[in-house]
């Protein structure tokens, strides 16, 4: 009996082949890859996709392309790794057969499951680099997904060379997981140039500018970032702002009850024991040496615990990428996750203490996020480690001229003087440059690149002369 192909490889090239919807050479789509796969293997794989139907082929030998199957109206149809999952009907992701048992009984109506409180003993039996929730293989097979780049540059450098893209599909996918309703292009204009969509509810538009703030600490402060409470805490203080109906809740452990619609699981309500599972929480994060156990980890416990008032998953979202950020490898932003697939994994873990159906869930995420960023870093090209080097100065300098209102004198005064302060002699007149070409490609589809609001961006632009 021939080898069955596993599906989370059929998805990787879905998703390069996807990206391209006029059509991509099967060269690209090896290179598009977040691991290798030899020329045969890669053509018996595109030929069994081409028999399913997920991919349509067109043309002969050097010059044959591949390309999403598309419906009457011609957007490409999405694609979705389980077959089972399509046929009635619903979009799910690939899973074990254990996750699939968990499932139908999550799937339970409400009425038939037992209540349930915090069990504290499954954090505490988790013993770091001793207790998996991710087998060996799995953690292996992550890895190589990844395809890490930047293992030797500072951390956060992978993270802020694709930074634009990984801005509006965190943003937007956290914020859709929560049933947000703006779409991805709202998402984009909302981020890039601070235009709310028409017809929106306020608190969306807010839910996803908190986003952006989010990913802007775990970016900016890559080097600085762990599992600690300055970390943790800020996270929530910037997902959940202007939220809250206390504000002085945003970043502060719960002092009251919640409770949680769709579930029969009951958070802890003592103060005293929720700070107590936290620091356990961070302190066993922290030890964790394998980064991605580690992400799954945070992604299980803090949302488990339900420490804040509000906002404790999408905490944990973004929390998962603390060392994915950190160590240079492909985030994970959680790129076409069916909704009720993650809402059916975390109930699993509430009202079960069960993880297999939420892993199956992060490691098929991963692998969309993976072969989505890889194509994006190939299209990029390598990073200037230069401006990578002097990122945040230049920022800073770019947004003073702004903010300032400078004209291009006193623009190449300032960049002369931050560069005879804080840049080494060897790199002042490239800094310079750098400073003043960035100046000069500033235009309101980029200016959030630098915090700019689109009013601080029309002001100064009437003056540069």
């Amino acid at each position: 009996m021939p080898k069955q192909i596993p599906e989370h490889e059929l998805d990787a090239i879905l998703a390069v082949v996807a990206a391209h919807p006029v059509g991509v050479k099967v060269s690209a789509i090896r290179e598009g890859l977040p691991y290798e796969l030899p020329p045969r293997m890669l053509q018996r794989r595109l030929a069994l996709l081409v028999e399913q139907k997920r991919v349509i082929a067109e043309g002969q030998g050097k010059g044959r392309r591949y390309r999403a199957p598309t419906t009457r109206t011609g957007s490409v149809m999405p694609v979705v790794g389980i077959a089972t999952a399509q046929a009635r009907g619903e979009a799910y992701v690939p899973l074990t057969p254990e996750a699939a048992a968990i499932k139908q009984l999550v799937r339970a109506p409400i009425q038939d499951r037992r209540p349930v409180g915090y069990q504290r003993g499954f954090l505490d039996d988790y013993q770091p680099n001793v207790t998996w929730y991710l087998p060996a293989e799995t953690r292996q097979r992550l890895l190589e997904m990844s395809r890490p780049p930047d293992v030797a540059r500072p951390a956060g450098t992978y993270a802020r060379t694709i930074y634009h893209r990984l801005l509006i599909d965190l943003s937007w996918n956290s914020s859709r997981l929560e049933g947000n309703t703006y779409s991805l292009l709202e998402t984009e204009r909302l981020l890039e140039l601070g235009e709310a969509a028409e017809g929106k509810d306020a608190l969306e538009s807010q839910m996803i500018l908190n986003h952006k703030a989010a990913i802007e600490l775990l970016v900016d402060q890559a080097e600085e970032i762990g599992f600690n409470h300055y970390t943790i805490l800020n996270l929530h203080a910037l997902l959940a702002d202007n939220l809250l109906g206390d504000p002085q809740a945003g970043g502060r452990l719960r002092r009251i009850p919640v409770a949680i619609e769709g579930t029969v699981y009951h958070p802890l309500e003592v103060p005293q024991l929720i700070e107590e599972c936290f620091e356990t929480i961070l302190k066993t994060a922290a030890a964790i040496t394998d980064p991605f156990e580690q992400a799954f980890f945070s992604l299980v416990h803090l949302a488990y615990l339900q420490g804040f008032e509000d906002v404790n998953n999408r905490v944990s979202r973004l929390a998962a990428n603390i060392p994915l950020i950190r160590g240079n490898l492909g985030p994970l932003s959680f790129v076409d996750v069916p909704e009720r697939a993650y809402i059916d994994g975390v109930l699993a873990v509430y009202e079960l203490n069960r993880i297999e159906l939420l892993r199956d869930v992060f490691v098929w995420a991963y692998g969309r996020s993976s072969a989505r960023y890889s194509a994006v870093r190939q299209s990029l090209g390598e990073p200037d480690t230069f401006r990578l080097r002097y990122r945040a100065l230049v920022a800073e300098v770019v947004a003073a001229v702004v903010r300032g209102r400078m004209e291009k004198t006193a623009a190449t005064a300032l960049a002369r003087q931050r560069a005879a302060e804080q840049v080494p002699p060897a790199d002042q007149a490239r800094f310079i440059e750098v400073v003043e070409t960035e100046i000069m490609s500033l235009h309101e589809g980029n200016i959030a690149r630098y915090r700019l609001r689109p009013a601080e961006y029309q002001a100064w632009r009437q003056g540069w002369r």
